[in-house]
């Protein structure tokens, strides 16, 4: 059956969507913190009122089952609420000096376009974790879903551009084939930091393909998740344990 279509970008796509953020930026990166917390609360309160939709949606995307569906999406909203908190207190700090008429003060700053790769396995919360920092630190974003779940990341672009996100802040890029796009994250200076959440062997690549930019990187790369279970523990606990995770 038929759910959806969705559009099969190419790297010009990727590189338009760059350009975007990037000159969506500047004007992003002098925003108060109080706005940028502001949208997000408003994404995280649209994203509940949504969160049945989001979650069959999900489903029959991806296949998880809808109990865990409904779980991820308020895991997903979760995170849109944590960084609108966040996004507050992104302090600096003081240093004391050698001197006694010197001061030296610390402060943060975003550090541009934000190129983001989210993998299938969990298709909103794993967007919302990437996406939700990089708006709270004041810096825009190019994201290249997984492409065996385009239509998760569709709905969640859609919340983000009803809450009032400004043209450029967010981008989304869906693709069939996702290596033009990732090569085009890391070759083009106008991104400056990517995120990547997938195998060890792309995660691999992308450091190599990034690093004479000298890209700022975030990686989750893959592993196999072993659990052990000694003989003194509750072997019922440890099988909820372990379904949860």
């Amino acid at each position: 059956e038929q759910i959806g279509t969705v559009a099969d970008g190419d790297r010009e796509a990727a590189r338009a969507a760059i350009a975007a953020a990037a000159e969506a930026f500047p004007a992003w990166s002098r925003s108060s913190a109080y706005e940028r917390s502001a949208r997000l609360y408003r994404a995280h309160g649209l994203m509940l009122e949504r969160s049945a939709s989001l979650a069959e949606l999900m489903t029959r995307e991806q296949g998880k089952p809808l109990k865990a569906a409904r779980n991820e999406v308020k895991y997903a909203a979760d995170f849109l609420l944590w960084f609108a908190e966040e996004a507050k207190r992104v302090y600096g700090e003081t240093i004391p000096s050698a001197r006694s008429d010197q001061r030296f003060l610390v402060q943060k700053c975003p550090v541009g376009v934000v190129a983001a790769i989210t993998p299938w396995n969990y298709p909103i919360s794993m967007l919302t974790r990437k996406l939700a920092p990089a708006l709270a630190a004041g810096c825009t974003i190019v994201l290249k879903p997984a492409e065996a779940t385009p239509l998760c990341a569709v709905a969640v672009f859609e919340i983000l551009h009803e809450v009032g996100f400004p043209a450029g802040v967010v981008n989304l890029v869906t693709a069939a084939d996702p290596a033009p796009i990732g090569e085009e994250f890391c070759t083009n200076p106008l991104v400056r930091k990517i995120t990547f959440t997938g195998s060890t062997a792309v995660g691999k690549k992308i450091a190599g393909d990034s690093a004479p930019q000298l890209k700022r990187l975030s990686m989750e790369l893959g592993g196999h998740a072993p659990f052990i279970v000694f003989d003194d523990a509750d072997v019922d606990a440890a099988v909820d344990g372990l379904m949860a995770a």
